[in-house]
């Protein structure tokens, strides 16, 4: 009887062990099956992305993901729905990759690439300076991260490029709102405008106009010492610009361009003389 039960309990054992061995081989076919049916998926995508058939191709990258979110080829396969919405022009639906992929994989390498799509998503999206002031203020959002948090690379490069470019046009959207104000003589709203630019956006090339404004405007209403400081703003950066000769026509009334002009050489002189004394 104790042979017996000895005997029962070895038959056990290496019936559990062959279970145990069968079920590891079982899992592991399923797994080999499952990193082949995603990478086929992918491979399937990028078919279909080369053909131009972009929701199929986004269909199918986002199926790679479903399939094994914790590989390699999910973040991957993300990246690519986003650029092949992208591609196509369709930014809602690659911005909303994109946001997925770094709520998802927020330490994944790739990151600066997102940052970057996503900034250009919204910049191409900028129209009218005078309405998409959300676009705008989200490219800048997402080419400042980028420059900030990735500096050395080609990404980062570009930004900065589009971060001027986006600074021209916020400037211009203050100087069309300042113009509209001055047009209908509402001279303290248009000043506070014009003065922005000057404060915010002073390598633009809306700089010399806003200078002239409140020039003309300090002028008008009578605050005189404001608009020669601005006149030698102008004069002072801006020498030779139309807007200079025009400030400077509003505080000379005997002005003729030989007067400006003798003006400057007298100020010329001064400095050679200041730099004559240095040497």
């Amino acid at each position: 009887m104790k042979f017996l039960n000895i005997l029962i309990s070895i038959l056990i054992f290496i019936g559990l062990i062959s279970c145990s061995e069968k079920e590891e081989k079982i899992s592991i076919i399923k797994e080999d099956n499952l990193e082949m049916q995603m990478i086929e998926a992918y491979y399937e995508g990028l078919e279909e992305f080369n053909k131009g058939d972009i929701f199929f191709a986004a269909k199918k990258f986002n199926e790679v993901e479903l399939l094994y979110p914790q590989s390699i080829w999910a973040p991957r396969s993300i990246l690519m729905a986003a650029y092949a919405y992208y591609s196509q022009l369709y930014y809602a639906d690659a911005i909303f990759e994109l946001e997925r992929f770094l709520d998802k994989y927020n330490n994944h390498p790739n990151k600066d690439y997102a940052y970057y799509l996503l900034g250009i998503c919204h910049y191409n999206q900028i129209v009218d300076e005078k309405k998409d002031l959300g676009e705008i203020i989200k490219s800048r959002e997402y080419f400042t991260l980028l420059v900030n948090e990735f500096p050395n690379t080609d990404f980062a490069e570009d930004a900065k490029f589009k971060l001027e470019l986006i600074r021209e046009i916020l400037a211009s959207k203050e100087l069309y709102l300042a113009n509209y104000y001055l047009e209908r003589e509402k001279w303290i709203p248009a000043m506070n405008r014009y003065k922005i630019i000057v404060d915010d956006y002073d390598t633009t090339i809306y700089i010399e106009e806003a200078l002239f404004r409140l020039v003309e405007l300090n002028y008008k209403l009578g605050i005189i010492v404001e608009a020669k400081k601005y006149t030698a703003l102008l004069g002072y950066n801006y020498q030779s610009s139309d807007w200079y000769e025009l400030s400077y026509k509003i505080l000379n009334k005997e002005y003729t361009k030989s007067n400006i002009k003798k003006n400057e050489k007298k100020q010329n002189s001064l400095i050679k003389k200041f730099k004559e004394l240095l040497e």
